[in-house]
């Protein structure tokens, strides 16, 4: 069976639709690629930018850990004064009464 013209000219058409839709895949596979990377770079610089704030925080952390036990000390120290005061002030009690 020989192709008619009919047949030539319809499979000619099909052939060119299907260059125009690779076409227009390989536009759209381009484009996605851009994506693609845009969104790479933008997860890399989420990702640098969130180790930079761990860093900053776990620096931070120690310096208010530092800074708890410099008031911890100091409360140590006013409470060891607080005492000392106290039994100052018994002691000059009890010298008030016996001289008073």
């Amino acid at each position: 069976m020989e192709p008619t013209d009919l047949t030539i000219e319809i499979l000619k058409g099909i052939r060119d639709e299907a260059h125009k839709t690779n076409e227009r895949l390989d536009t759209t596979n381009d484009r996605l690629d851009e994506l693609r990377t845009d969104l790479v770079d933008r997860i890399e610089r989420v990702e640098r930018r969130q180790t930079e704030t761990e860093v900053r925080l776990a620096t931070e952390l120690v310096a208010v850990g530092g800074a708890v036990r410099e008031v911890r000390d100091l409360l140590r120290e006013d409470r060891a004064l607080r005492d000392r005061v106290d039994d100052h002030e018994r002691r000059l009690s009890a010298v008030e009464r016996r001289t008073g």
